[in-house]
């Protein structure tokens, strides 16, 4: 698939511009700022996909983030939460402090698109040597933000506020055994000195590109893994009454813990999913083994649920087993908290969404399984997390290529309206607040 060209990107910035009517009183700055740095931001976005690093391990990354920010003339920190990059812009005016965040690690993922910048890069994950890609997107997500760090630069005078910028690391989680993302940043004060008083950030998906979904509430779901060891007593398969056989047990613990979802989860107020992923156990055909694995997640959009969700495994797991004369562990992977956006923040920003993307490009959107850390800056401050859509205007977005995936392709005629998007929220929500007195 050939790529779109600059030129043709500046035509899509110029019926978007047509379709929006500013709001704040640097917004046709912004147009035109958007339209300059276009060629920078595209090239930006083809660099980082060439050269993508794991989490916790972006260090050609941070750098070349690190020396752009300050020859732009912001006040910038390197090594946070091991590899982030922070960076301070002080406007010529008074007002509220945004923080705008960009993700900066790729996946474990080997790539198999045609781009002309596809990476072939490959290192070590977890001790295994393995491809490296930017399969979900944050190649994007860095040079749209460095995008719009440049036009906050240029208008430094004129901002009525503070803008400060996140490039986080390790979003797609650290390496075992090591800290890091989002939860690490803010344990490290990165919402502090100057403090935050709202967050935006955007995640690239394969909605139709130049598209933004955005949701109140819950928007993506917490996400948590768990193993469930059962333990039973070895036989011979043709004796089975001379053990415990825990793969019956196993099955029956499968089969119960879906009725969570099914008879203990108000379903129309707060969706979840209990899923099995792997039933490890046994290795002849004719022995009843000693121990099985279930290892599984759980998906929620509501913290209490995700705790009772727990609560009920817990007792099912170790209950059914006892009953039948075994016994069973349950161990969590606690992962990401739901994503929440503010709802008074969503509400106030919803009108900055449909200006930039257009009346018909901007909408509400479902609910989604996936989760992000991003949870963690909104558990802080009032926050709002949105999509960009990026799936070539030629494809079907049904059937495009998911996140994560190793054909995942992004369109690059979404790129200004990302900019766009993050430099208007921040700009409205700035002119749109009193100052601190």
């Amino acid at each position: 698939m050939r790529l779109p060209l600059v030129p043709f990107l500046l035509v899509v910035i110029a019926t978007v511009q047509t379709a929006a009517q500013p709001a704040n009183p640097l917004a046709a700055d912004i147009d035109r700022l958007t339209t300059e740095v276009l060629p920078q931001v595209v090239g930006w976005r083809r660099d980082f996909h060439e050269h993508p690093e794991l989490g916790n391990r972006e260090h050609r990354t941070a750098k070349i983030i690190a020396a752009t920010l300050t020859k732009l003339g912001y006040e910038v920190k390197t090594g946070v939460a091991h590899t982030g990059v922070v960076a301070v812009l002080q406007g010529g005016k008074p007002g509220p402090v945004v923080a705008l965040r960009a993700d900066m690690d790729a996946l474990p993922v080997t790539e198999q698109s045609d781009l002309p910048f596809k990476s072939t890069q490959k290192t070590q994950w977890n001790g295994q040597e393995v491809g490296v890609m930017h399969a979900c997107g944050h190649d994007n997500h860095m040079a749209i933000l460095l995008g719009a760090a440049t036009a906050f630069a240029r208008l430094k005078a004129q901002l009525p506020g503070t803008i400060k910028l996140i490039f986080q690391p390790a979003e797609e989680g650290p390496p075992a055994g090591e800290q890091g993302g989002a939860e690490l940043m803010v344990k490290e004060g990165v919402l502090d000195n100057p403090k935050v008083d709202a967050i935006f950030g955007l995640h690239v998906f394969p909605f139709r590109a130049g598209d933004i979904v955005y949701r109140s509430g819950p928007l993506m779901a917490s996400g948590d893994g768990f193993t469930i060891r059962i333990k039973g007593r070895q036989t011979h398969g043709a004796v089975p009454w001379g053990g415990v056989d825990p793969i019956v047990i196993g099955s029956e613990i499968v089969m119960a813990l879906q009725t969570i979802i099914s008879r203990n989860v108000n379903i129309t107020e707060a969706p979840a999913v209990l899923t099995i992923g792997a039933f490890n156990g046994g290795n002849r055909f004719n022995i009843v083994p000693e121990t099985v694995e279930l290892l599984g997640t759980i998906r929620a959009f509501d913290e209490g649920v995700r705790k009772d969700i727990q609560r009920r495994m817990q007792d099912i797991a170790t209950k059914f087993a006892e009953a039948a004369g075994g016994s069973a562990e349950v161990s969590y992977s606690i992962g990401y908290p739901v994503t929440i956006n503010d709802p008074a923040l969503t509400a106030r920003m919803a009108p900055t969404l449909s200006r930039v993307a257009g009346a018909d490009r901007a909408r509400v959107g479902p609910l989604t399984g996936t989760a992000e850390d991003f949870s963690y800056f909104q558990q802080k401050v009032p926050g709002l997390f949105f999509f960009l859509g990026v799936t070539p205007p030629d494809q079907d977005p049904a059937k495009a290529a998911q996140n994560h995936s190793p054909l995942f392709v992004a369109d690059e005629s979404a790129l200004p309206v990302g900019v766009k998007a993050l430099t208007n929220l921040a700009l409205d929500y700035m002119f749109g607040t009193e100052p601190r007195r």
